[in-house]
């Protein structure tokens, strides 16, 4: 708010690029946890792909779904009302701030559009590499990008 007042109300990008970058790692964590807790694909491979699976290992599938659905809903009703109630507050307050902080989310959101194509082309150059090289360093251009796209992606 200091900064914005210095400059006499004028958009300082440069100035904004730290909280830029800070609001799109925290969202990213975020974005992971609700990730972790709203997608179940893993575990229904594991049990499908399992040949000796009993009633035990599907109703402790049942259990394990449910609680991860039920943290789910709480953690993102929580979250949703938090910032719904923090951007209100802080809108109601700062009245002369609205348009900056419309200016960061449009940044941010873009940012957030983009940036997912950066992480998804790094393994796809490993891939294309491991497909091209015709020596033994296949399979290891191969294990390297599963090994990036398991971190990034």
């Amino acid at each position: 708010m200091h900064k914005i007042y210095i400059d006499k109300g004028n958009y300082n990008f440069v100035y904004q690029i730290p909280q830029i970058i800070y609001a799109s790692l925290i969202s990213g964590i975020i974005n992971a946890l609700i990730k972790f807790l709203g997608l179940s694909e893993k575990n229904i491979l594991e049990f499908k792909n399992n040949k000796t699976f009993t009633d035990t290992d599907s109703k402790k599938l049942k259990i394990t779904l449910k609680i991860k659905f039920i943290l789910f809903y709480i953690i993102s009703f929580i979250l949703l009302i938090f910032f719904s109630f923090y951007i209100s507050c802080f809108c109601s307050v700062y009245i002369n701030t609205q348009i900056h902080l419309i200016k960061d989310t449009f940044i941010s959101f873009g940012l957030s559009l983009i940036y997912p194509f950066g992480f998804a082309i790094i393994p796809g150059i490993f891939r294309i590499s491991s497909l091209k090289d015709r020596n033994k360093n296949k399979s290891y251009y191969y294990k390297f990008s599963q090994f990036i796209s398991s971190i990034l992606l």
